[in-house]
C-alpha cells in the first residue's frame, strides 16, 4: 500500500515551510503536495530555538514561530496547511529512497511516490561519541537542533536553581545557548579547542570583544582543549567533566554544540555529493532532473565566489534556497542561476551582529569597540568580499551587504578604516556593476551629462535646420 503524490517535500524543517508556501502561492492544487517530517509539529524557524525558546520570561512557544513569520510573512500553522490542501505526514521516517523509481519508503513499510522530490533534510548535531567521548546519553546532556532538545533543555535548567553548566563548542549553539543559560541565572563555563569563539569566522580581535563582554556576565573561558570523560553520579547524571589537560570542571548540566552533518545517507550513490552535501546546480537541482535540494544539505554554486560550490549552514540560505527551487519546477526557463549573498547573523544578550560575504583576504576593523558598535572589512585583491558589523541599523546593515554584493573597490585601507560603515554608505553609492565589473558612477554620469548635450544639440539643430527649410 502506499499514496502517490505530484510533488514532495522530504524534511519538516524551515526549508520546507518556505517551500510550502511558494507552492501554495504558485497555484498547486489540493492533494499535490505533501510534506514528510521526522518531527511531529508543522515546520518552524530553527532559530527562535536558541533564542526565545530558552528565554526564562515570556520564552517563544508554537504557535507563534512556526514558518513563515522569520520573513515577516504568513504564519502557516497545521490549520494553513489543512486549508491548502498539503498533506503533512510528521513523525514519519524514510528509510529508503530510490530516485529512479521516484519512491521513498518509511519506517513503517508505506510506499510514497512521487514525480518532482525536493530533498530539505538538513543536518543533524554532530555528537560527542563520534569523537570518541562516551556519556552524552546521560540524562543531563543536552543538544539542540529541534524543538524536542530544546523542550528538554529548558526542562532540565527548571530542573535546578541557579548552579553551573558546561557548555561544549565556541560556535553559534555554544554562543547562543550560553547567552540563555546565564539569562536563566546559571553559571557558565565555555569549553572549546579553537584559541577563540566563532574561530571560522571571527578575528581575534572580535572575538576578544564577545568574551570579555561574556565574561562580564560570568560566563568562563577554557580554550585550546577539549572534554575527556564525564564523572557521573549513581543515577547517571554527570556531575563533572574532565577536559584533556585534566582540568575538572564540576557542573549540573552540560550543553554540546560541536558542528552538524548533511544528512545526505538516503541519497549516497544516488546523487552527486560534494562539499558533504548534496551537489546542485543553479536552479537548485541535483543529477537527477527530478530531484532538487534544498537548505543545510545542498551544495551549490555562489556567483559571488565565481560560481565555487558551498554548502552553507544558516537559515537565510534555507528560506532562499527553498522558494527558488520551487520557482525553478513551475517556471524553469523564466528562472535564472540562484544569485545569492551569503549572509549570517546572531543576537546574544543586548548585542546583535551580521555578516555578509567571505572573511578572506586582510580584515580592516573600524568603529568604536569600546562602545559596541564596531565591524570589519575583508578586503581580497582590492575589493571588499566579506563585512561584518555588531550594533548597526537597518541602513548600515544594507550599505555593507551592498558593499559585498558590488565587490566594492578599497584601494586606501586607511580611508576604509577611518571612514568605517560611511565607507560602504558613501563610497557605494558612486559605484555600480556592469557586466560583472565594478565602474564608478561618476564616468557614468559624465558620459550621460555629454550624451544629453549631444541629443540636446542635435535635436536644436535639427529643429532650426527644418524651420528654416520650411521658409525657403
Amino acid at each position: 500500500m502506499g499514496r502517490a503524490f505530484v510533488y514532495v517535500i522530504l524534511g519538516g524543517g524551515v526549508a520546507a515551510g518556505y517551500a510550502a508556501l511558494e507552492f501554495a502561492q504558485r497555484g498547486t492544487a489540493p492533494g499535490e503536495l505533501c510534506i514528510i517530517s521526522e518531527e511531529t509539529v508543522a515546520p518552524y524557524e530553527r532559530p527562535a530555538l536558541s533564542k526565545g525558546f530558552l528565554l526564562p520570561e515570556a520564552p517563544a512557544r508554537l504557535p507563534s514561530f512556526h514558518t513563515c513569520v522569520g520573513s515577516n510573512a504568513q504564519r502557516l500553522t497545521p490549520k494553513w496547511y489543512k486549508e491548502q490542501g498539503i498533506e503533512l505526514v510528521l513523525g514519519t521516517r524514510v528509510k529508503s529512497a530510490d530516485v529512479k523509481r521516484k519512491t521513498l519508503t518509511t519506517a513503517a513499510g508505506e510506499t510514497i511516490s512521487y514525480k518532482t522530490l525536493i530533498i530539505a533534510t538538513g543536518a543533524r548535531a554532530l555528537k560527542l561519541e563520534e569523537f570518541g567521548v562516551k556519556g552524552s546519553d546521560a540524562e543531563n546532556v543536552c543538544y539542540l537542533r529541534n524543538l524536542a532538545d530544546a523542550t528538554r533543555l529548558v526542562s532540565i535548567m527548571q530542573s535546578f536553581n541557579g548552579g553551573n553548566a558546561v557548555v561544549i563548542g565556541g560556535g553559534y549553539i555554544g554562543m547562543e545557548c550560553a547567552a540563555a543559560l546565564v539569562t536563566n541565572r546559571i553559571k557558565v563555563t565555555m569549553v572549546f579547542p579553537e584559541p577563540h569563539c566563532m574561530a571560522r569566522l571571527f578575528t581575534p580581535k572580535i572575538a576578544d570583544f564577545y568574551e570579555a563582554y561574556y565574561e562580564s556576565r560570568g560566563v568562563d573561558f577554557i580554550k585550546g582543549t577539549v572534554l575527556s570523560s564525564f564523572e557521573n553520579d549513581s543515577d547517571g547524571k554527570v556531575t563533572a567533566v574532565i577536559l584533556r589537560d585534566g582540568t575538572r570542571v564540576p557542573t549540573n548540566m552540560v550543553v554540546v554544540g560541536i558542528g552538524i552533518r548533511p544528512n545526505t545517507s538516503l541519497f549516497e550513490g544516488q546523487l552527486s555529493i560534494e562539499k558533504g552535501g548534496i551537489k546542485v546546480n543553479g536552479r537548485m537541482q541535483t543529477s537527477n532532473a527530478s530531484v532538487y535540494a534544498v537548505g543545510d544539505v545542498a551544495s551549490f554554486p555562489v556567483k559571488l565566489f565565481g560560481s565555487d560550490i558551498r554548502r552553507l549552514e544558516h537559515v537565510d540560505s534555507a528560506r532562499k534556497t527553498a522558494r527558488h527551487a520551487v520557482s525553478a519546477i513551475f517556471a524553469p526557463e523564466a528562472t535564472s542561476d540562484f544569485d545569492y549573498l551569503p549572509f549570517f547573523y546572531s543576537r546574544v544578550f543586548t548585542l546583535s551582529w551580521q555578516f555578509y560575504g567571505e572573511n578572506i583576504g586582510d580584515a580592516i576593523h573600524f568603529g568604536d569597540f569600546l562602545a559596541g558598535r564596531f565591524g570589519a572589512y575583508w578586503i581580497n585583491k582590492g575589493r571588499i568580499v566579506g563585512a561584518f558589523l555588531e550594533g548597526g541599523n537597518r541602513e548600515e546593515y544594507e550599505a555593507i551587504a551592498n558593499a559585498v554584493k558590488l565587490k566594492m573597490m578599497a584601494k586606501d585601507e586607511a580611508e576604509v578604516e577611518k571612514l568605517g560603515v560611511e565607507f560602504a554608505s558613501k563610497v557605494g553609492l558612486h559605484q555600480e556593476i556592469v557586466n560583472g565589473l565594478v565602474l564608478e558612477k561618476p564616468l557614468y554620469a559624465m558620459h550621460a551629462t555629454a550624451g544629453i548635450v549631444v541629443a540636446i544639440s542635435i535635436a536644436a539643430f535639427a529643429y532650426w535646420y527644418g524651420r528654416r527649410r520650411r521658409r525657403w
